[in-house]
């Protein structure tokens, strides 16, 4: 175990988070809240002197492997809720720390569930803060570190699988620095791109930043009690379409600058993303219009089930007021989430395509014993490894799905709230059905049952392993 190696890393992760505070001290200043910039500046400058310490001597070998990759990435997403957490509690907006950590973990993980029942009670600086959680979170903070870092190693790839969502990451150029560089650039692009577009759909400014972190980090936090109900339904399409765009793969984004678009649009999972969306829309389009014609809008249904498939979270409508059929997709859509590669949740339709495949290749092996066939993604063969570890993922999900659920039904809830509670936070959707629906709030929940969910929005950021790796005691021996 290379201990040099996480102290140094997380000692950047403090001083970055440290920097990253000085934005909403910028934003407090400029709406004249003098108080709460002066408490994100002392925040900023007491953090950003312990990363500083912390990081100052420099490892004594670079050297580092997957143990320690999933050990940085769990440590420094648990280091940054409780940092971020320290404002909100400070400035007594949200009085209980572990409000404030459930509300941060919501943030960074880009799940979206919150115990605010009055959002715009914020102050501007906390609601930026609030919102630019969602944006720091999306693409990682790790990613953002190796982009900057001046001795990011070629080992530190073993960092960036552990913090990317999906079951195949890896560097889209031969330098890892460039990679995490690339992503960056990308994520910052788009982000930028939407802002312009929301402020010609005459979105005021400070809501039209806050809006898109919450979209471009697929987290779904909002400036407003209503979330996106209050904007023009031209801004409203805007955001569908970008809550789209953030959940499609980011190597796709790239082969597309590098004009290598037959490789680009002939990528399997990207065709079934967009398939699997197109058909559960008018799935639920049609629930609606025979069923419940009174809650047919299109911009409704278009909207919540882009939402909902890229984890994103947000909300023009009560969908808890839709058809039995038309929730039961939006169920199902939290579970099969967005692209491997994104910055949307789930499972991911990368496994879900794979777990198809595998099916009908043992079906086929069960009527024609004597055959062969390769299970093939995009033209090449998945190796038997991949698949052991997607099954395995599979099963361990189950287990903490299972497990959570059964703490989680302690509270008195009933099981449609229970259960979609988990399902929002383990797959970082935000909102759910029942008493966590978008219309309201985790804010009820008890103390464990919130340690419980923040845990599983952790777990489902950083896809169960590492979080599970890192709790575990024989993960931290030297040898």
């Amino acid at each position: 175990m290379n201990y040099s190696v996480i102290r140094y890393i997380t000692g950047w992760v403090i001083f970055t988070i440290s920097l990253f505070m000085l934005l909403p001290a910028l934003v407090s200043f400029i709406y004249g809240e003098t108080s709460v910039a002066w408490l994100f500046i002392v925040c900023s400058a007491v953090f950003g002197a312990l990363g500083f310490v912390i990081k100052f001597k420099k490892p004594s070998t670079k050297r580092f492997f997957a143990r320690e990759g999933f050990i940085v990435a769990s440590l420094s997403w648990i280091v940054i809720s409780m940092i971020a957490a320290v404002p909100f509690t400070i400035s007594g907006e949200i009085p209980s720390y572990l409000d404030a950590i459930f509300e941060v973990v919501s943030g960074f993980t880009t799940t979206g569930s919150t115990i605010l029942t009055n959002i715009e009670g914020l102050s501007r600086g906390m609601s930026f803060w609030r919102c630019f959680t969602n944006w720091i979170g999306g693409m990682g903070v790790l990613v953002f570190i190796l982009a900057i870092m001046p001795q990011a190693s070629g080992q530190a790839v073993y960092i960036l699988k552990a913090e990317s969502t999906g079951p195949s990451v890896g560097k889209l150029v031969p330098k890892l620095k460039n990679s995490a560089a690339i992503l960056y650039s990308l994520y910052i692009s788009l982000t930028v791109l939407q802002i312009i577009l929301l402020l010609c759909a005459d979105v005021p400014v400070f809501d039209a930043f806050c809006v898109t972190f919450g979209t471009a980090g697929t987290g779904g936090f909002a400036p407003l009690n209503s979330s996106i109900a209050s904007y023009s339904v031209a801004a409203q399409n805007i955001v569908t379409v970008f809550m789209l765009l953030f959940g499609v793969n980011f190597n796709i984004y790239f082969l597309i600058l590098a004009k290598r678009f037959k490789d680009a649009f002939s990528n399997e999972e990207f065709r079934w993303y967009l398939i699997i969306y197109v058909v559960f829309t008018v799935i639920v389009g049609a629930s609606l219009f025979v069923s419940a014609p009174e809650h047919f809008k299109l911009t409704d249904i278009l909207f919540q089930t882009s939402s909902i498939m890229t984890s994103t979270g947000f909300s023009t409508t009560d969908f808890n007021l839709w058809t039995p059929l038309a929730k039961g997709i939006l169920v199902i859509l939290m579970f099969i989430g967005a692209c491997a590669g994104s910055t949307g949740g789930g499972i991911k339709v990368y496994r879900f395509v794979v777990y198809a495949k595998t099916v009908k290749k043992q079906l086929s092996t069960l009527i024609h014993p004597r055959s062969v066939k390769v299970l093939k993604m995009d033209g090449k063969p998945i190796s038997h490894e991949v698949i052991r570890i997607i099954n395995v993922y599979f099963a361990t999900y189950i287990f903490v799905f299972v497990a959570s659920l059964l703490i989680i039904l302690t509270d008195g809830f009933d099981l449609t709230t229970s259960f979609t509670a988990v399902a929002a936070t383990l797959n970082n959707i935000g909102p759910g059905l029942g008493e966590v629906g978008p219309m309201y709030n985790f804010a009820n929940f008890s103390s464990l049952s919130k340690l419980v969910l923040s845990f599983d929005m952790l777990a489902g950021r950083l896809e169960i392993f590492p979080l599970l790796i890192f709790f575990s005691p024989s993960a931290w021996h030297r040898k």
